[in-house]
């Protein structure tokens, strides 16, 4: 295990290293920034023109959005070798050198591209956590910060978990997995809209068979006291284990059936 992690840190260093060769590296990191701050430019311009729909004001849409998209920047920043893996090694056939190396798949792949540039989309929704829990004047209690820890884990292994189901399908098939992206990009756009106001099967979807509002809404709702029990703000990260673990058991069904790859 610690030779496994040894080895990942060695190839974040490495991703690093090459990537700041690059000149142009922070103009691809204000690149992200200003696409993270314009992405809920129209929620933000609505509530400032129209006020807040019942209880929900934009704080509290802006806290629940930017914890799915910090959960988001983590796994597509620290696991990004999922996400590019059906076309990276899949179709190249680039996965059969990893099976020859006596080290863990997971890390080899998890640890085979990193963009750092996709690290201010993590800074980003830090600042505008702490910013719109100071604005909902919710102290910053080592409860409520274990919370939030708590939520940013959980969502992290959940978004990770999406990306290595990905990559367990695409042992089967490349085509047809555009799907992805309802469980990346468009579940985090989903918190932008109150919960209350949601149709049924979209809060069912991304409540138990993905759990974005549990490691989003619940938390945020424990914090701040929204009528939910406290011990929903702790089933973030249980929430995430339980979903990477689903995720592995599919990859593992994929590694095992893989045949290699043919022209």
């Amino acid at each position: 295990m610690f030779k496994d992690l040894k080895l990942y840190c060695k190839y974040i260093k490495m991703h690093i290293l090459s990537g700041l060769e690059y000149k142009g590296w922070w103009m691809m990191c204000i690149q992200t920034i200003f696409i993270v701050i314009t992405d809920p430019i129209a929620a933000v311009l609505m509530f400032s023109r129209f006020g807040g729909v019942g209880v929900w004001t934009m704080e509290r849409i802006l806290l629940i959005y930017s914890l799915a998209v910090t959960s988001f920047g983590l796994a597509e920043s620290f696991c990004r070798g999922f996400d590019y893996f059906p076309w990276k090694m899949i179709q190249s056939g680039d996965f059969d050198r990893l099976l020859l190396r006596p080290r863990s798949l997971f890390i080899q792949v998890a640890g085979s591209y990193f963009h750092i540039h996709r690290l201010p989309r993590v800074l980003t929704g830090i600042c505008v956590i702490i910013w719109a829990v100071y604005r909902l004047h919710i102290p910053f209690s080592i409860l409520n910060l274990t919370i939030l820890l708590l939520a940013l884990i959980g969502g992290f292994l959940t978004y990770t978990g999406v990306f290595v189901m990905t990559s367990g399908i695409a042992f089967f098939t490349v085509k047809g997995l555009d799907w992805i992206y309802i469980f990346t990009n468009a579940s985090y756009n989903v918190t932008r809209c109150p919960i209350d106001y949601l149709p049924k099967i979209l809060w069912g979807v991304f409540t138990f068979f993905m759990p974005m509002f549990v490691i989003s809404y619940y938390p945020a709702a424990a914090i701040c006291g929204w009528g939910e029990p406290l011990i929903t703000g702790f089933l973030a990260l249980p929430a995430g284990i339980a979903f990477l673990g689903f995720s592995l058991i599919i990859w593992r069904i994929g590694v095992r059936h893989y045949k290699s790859t043919g022209s």
